[in-house]
């Protein structure tokens, strides 16, 4: 094979390995970040001092306050809910 198709195969083949490296780490770093942000999470509804049998009702009446809290305080929030919250507020007036 010609000289400079083989140094040209090798670095590519070079890529390809530093790639699949960089692709692992960073897999690795965003189970960091799950692990953590699920480590705050537990350690908040512990403070809270609830039952685990209250603690479901909690979450299911915070979500819905919890997406309009979002969508007041500018943070991104998905079109079909935000969609949704505009037409609810048109109804109500």
């Amino acid at each position: 094979m010609n000289a400079k198709i083989q140094r040209v195969c090798n670095e590519i083949e070079k890529s390809k390995g530093k790639i699949a490296a960089e692709q692992a780490r960073l897999r690795e770093l965003e189970k960091q970040k799950t692990e953590f942000e699920n480590l705050e999470i537990v350690n908040a509804v512990r403070g809270m001092n609830i039952s685990f049998a209250d603690l479901a009702e909690v979450l299911k009446q915070a979500k819905p306050n919890t997406l309009a809290t979002l969508a007041t305080s500018g943070q991104v929030v998905p079109k079909s809910t935000e969609a949704t919250q505009d037409d609810n507020e048109e109804d109500n007036e």
